[in-house]
């Protein structure tokens, strides 16, 4: 029995050996060293400052975007990077700022009401002072019964709306079983598409006849909109009121108002109140060069087979305008620039190229990133693919606000689990425990996953960024954590760093099927 009982220990000592030989290496050295720069060296808030307060608002091809962008150019370049460009992928459009705004109820008492103007939006030209009227946008309402009564006029949408008291905080992360629940596979979707198709004609029918309204406004010269931008406690979610095309049709001037302020003003007019509305809007219109650009940049691989393949992180730059888009972006932004200084700081030479970029354009529909995998790596409407393509290992994105990384979305390539569950296990103590085969959408990495690039976003605590700061008048550098994207940026260099140096490259899913065939 003595001699079963060793025997057994000898082959479960040996099964356990092959087990760690065949588990996926982790540099602990280069961990500690990279930990040791992100953590107690750190620079992540310096640049989001850069980023926000020093670059202010930056919507795409925007004076504050440009600002953004050359001085991350610049920056990139003093961390000792090579190829830096500021590089563009195509044409996008005009781009747009805000001179002035200022916007108070007058009568029946004073009032500054807190709002910003839409984006792409014209201004007042000149200070006006107008009563408002409401409209009802339903199949009641009959276009011709306006004409020649709004010349002027401030417009407000009576619209069917409330602010619910919520007992939950607009903070949050995610605990132990949200996040057994997010490592689950995502359920297959039901549902009923008749009434999925009857709610679509339903809008498609209200919003012409939205367009038809904001064509009769435009004629009719009114002197302002007024839009609920949704929120609570002062927080409002802002959004584009027209086009940035050069060619784009005029609308009328627009404001995205507080709901709060936006309800008191409805209420009062529905209620057969006096209401006066002053305002002096100005905006301009950036026409001299209508190319969207990326920034770029590079450590170069220093390994005879492998310097050629490249390991890639990104997130984007731009941002929406009623803030200075801190959490959404600059965050990201901040991370990843942190994640390749901290690589240049620890002196690592790596194997594969490492290529950082800072996309432009993703909020009117990930244009920097889709346009940069168009040019380099190929078409995901076809499928025929570049050269280069074969050569990237992996893309990281950050774009999920200023929590904490938790783990990663595996994009359904469940292959690479094992590999990432390795390189995760050095930031347990960190809070980094997670992987996921779901898919989370809306970001940078789609881009490179339509054509086959093994492209990741990180799971993100959720914080404050789908309740106060994401696409919001209150997206400033006061909401980021500071301790979030130091671990965020410890935790992307570490992945970064071994997906360079790892032996084979980082395995792919199937090809996906061209999308015009879909």
């Amino acid at each position: 029995m003595k001699k079963f009982f060793a025997l057994a220990l000898v082959l479960l000592s040996v099964l356990s050996l092959s087990a760690q030989t065949a588990q996926e290496p982790v540099d602990q050295a280069a961990v500690q060293k990279i930990r040791e720069e992100g953590l107690n060296k750190s620079q992540v808030m310096n640049t989001a400052f850069y980023l926000t307060d020093v670059a202010g608002p930056r919507l795409a091809n925007s004076p504050g975007l440009k600002r953004a962008e050359e001085w991350a150019a610049a920056t990139l370049k003093g961390y000792g990077l090579q190829n830096v460009a500021i590089e563009p992928w195509g044409k996008f459009g005009r781009g747009w700022e805000i001179e002035k705004n200022y916007v108070a109820m007058r009568v029946p008492y004073y009032h500054a009401l807190i709002a910003a103007p839409k984006a792409w939006t014209p201004g007042t030209n000149g200070p006006i002072k107008a009563q408002v009227v409401a409209i009802k946008v339903d199949s009641t309402l009959d276009l011709s019964k306006l004409k020649g009564t709004l010349a002027g006029k401030v417009i407000i949408f009576d619209i069917p709306a409330a602010i619910a008291t919520t007992f939950k905080s607009d903070g949050s992360r995610y605990t132990e079983e949200e996040l057994a629940k997010i490592a689950e596979p995502a359920a297959p979707r039901a549902g009923n598409a008749a009434p999925f198709s009857s709610q679509m004609a339903a809008f498609t029918k209200l919003r012409a006849l939205r367009n038809q309204l904001n064509e009769l406004l435009v004629q009719e010269k009114v002197g302002l909109l007024l839009s609920n931008g949704r929120g609570s406690h002062g927080t409002f979610f802002t959004s584009n009121g027209a086009s940035y095309a050069a060619d784009a049709k005029p609308v009328a001037p627009e404001l995205e108002v507080s709901q709060e302020d936006y309800l008191r003003i409805l209420r009062l007019v529905k209620a057969g109140q006096s209401v006066e509305i002053e305002a002096d809007i100005q905006t301009r219109f950036i026409d001299n060069d209508l190319q969207g650009y990326n920034v770029i940049a590079e450590i170069p691989g220093t390994d005879k087979k492998l310097k050629d393949q490249i390991v890639m992180l990104g997130g984007h730059i731009d941002s929406w305008h009623a803030a200075t888009g801190a959490t959404d972006n600059a965050a990201g932004t901040a991370v990843m620039m942190e994640a390749v200084r901290i690589l240049k700081a620890a002196g690592f030479k790596p194997k594969r190229t490492i290529r950082i970029a800072l996309w432009s354009a993703e909020e009117q529909g990930l244009f920097g990133s889709r346009n940069y995998v168009l040019k380099y790596f190929g078409d995901p409407k076809t499928m025929e693919l570049k050269p280069d393509q074969a050569k990237v290992s992996a893309y990281y994105n950050l774009d999920n606000g200023t929590g904490k990384i938790r783990g990663v979305y595996l994009q359904g390539n469940e292959a690479i689990a094992p590999i990432f569950k390795a390189w995760l296990s050095p930031f347990a103590d960190l809070g980094a425990t997670t992987l996921t085969p779901r898919n989370t959408g809306g970001t940078d990495h789609l881009a490179f996953d339509a054509v086959g690039i093994p492209g990741f976003q990180f799971i993100q605590d959720g914080i404050e960024y789908n309740t106060r700061t994401h696409h919001t008048n209150m997206d400033t550098y006061d909401r980021l954590i500071e301790d979030d994207l130091k671990q965020a940026a410890t935790i992307v260099a570490s992945f970064v760093y071994h997906t360079a140096q790892r032996a084979e490259m980082l395995p792919r899913k199937e090809l996906p099927k061209p999308q015009a065939s879909r």
